[in-house]
């Protein structure tokens, strides 16, 4: 079983790329040119939606979506 993220954040720095958002847009919201932001209620689909956050961060092309994980 993979760790549970329990923790994710967005560090400044964002370019309005919108990567995030067309991998897990039920976290993930880029409105235009603004940086992004993390949907007020993702914390509850961080577990279903756990492959796309970390493909999210891993495909950020400035490596500003972190997150933090925890042993099950």
């Amino acid at each position: 079983m993979q760790p549970a993220i329990n923790k994710l954040w967005i560090e400044e720095g964002c370019i309005s790329c919108k990567v995030c958002e067309d991998l897990a847009p039920k976290v993930f919201l880029v409105d235009g040119d603004e940086p992004c932001v993390i949907l007020p209620d993702a914390a509850k689909l961080f577990e279903s939606q756990h492959d796309d956050i970390v493909e999210a961060a891993a495909d950020c092309p400035v490596e500003v979506i972190q997150f933090e994980t925890q042993d099950p």
